[in-house]
C-alpha cells in the first residue's frame, strides 16, 4: 500500500513538472550531430522515463513469475502433507479406538492462491 501511494506521489510530482515546463524548447542531435530536432523539454525527460519503467518491468518480471511458481509449489505441497497428516491420524484413532475433537481449519486452506 506504501509502495503504491509512493508511485502515486511520483506520477503526480512528474505530471507537474511536464505541465510546467510545456513551453521550453530543447534541441536534440541525433547520429552525432547529423540531424537535429526540436521538441518541448518533457518530450524526453517523459520517454526516458517511460523507458527506464520499461527496462526495470522487463527485469523484475522473471523473478516474479518463479516466486509464483515457487509458492504455489510448495502451498501444494503443504496441503498434500496435510492429507498425509489427517490420513495417520484418522489410522491412529482407529487403533487406538479413541476420538479427538474435530480438528481445526488447515493454514493452507486459509491461504489464498493469486
Amino acid at each position: 500500500m506504501i509502495r503504491l501511494i509512493l508511485v502515486g506521489i511520483l506520477l503526480l510530482l512528474s505530471l507537474a513538472f511536464f505541465l510546467q515546463n510545456q513551453e521550453q524548447e530543447v534541441t536534440l542531435r541525433y547520429f552525432f550531430g547529423l540531424m537535429e530536432a526540436s521538441t518541448p523539454i518533457y518530450k524526453p525527460i517523459l520517454t526516458a522515463f517511460a523507458m527506464g519503467l520499461l527496462v526495470s518491468g522487463i527485469l523484475l518480471f522473471p523473478p516474479w513469475v518463479r516466486g509464483r511458481i515457487e509458492l504455489r509449489r510448495k502451498t501444494k505441497a503443504l496441503q498434500e502433507l496435510e492429507v498425509d497428516l489427517e490420513r495417520a491420524r484418522q489410522s491412529l484413532e482407529k487403533l487406538t479406538g479413541r476420538s479427538t475433537a474435530s480438528p481445526s481449519p488447515t493454514p493452507a486452506q486459509d491461504l489464498v492462491d493469486e
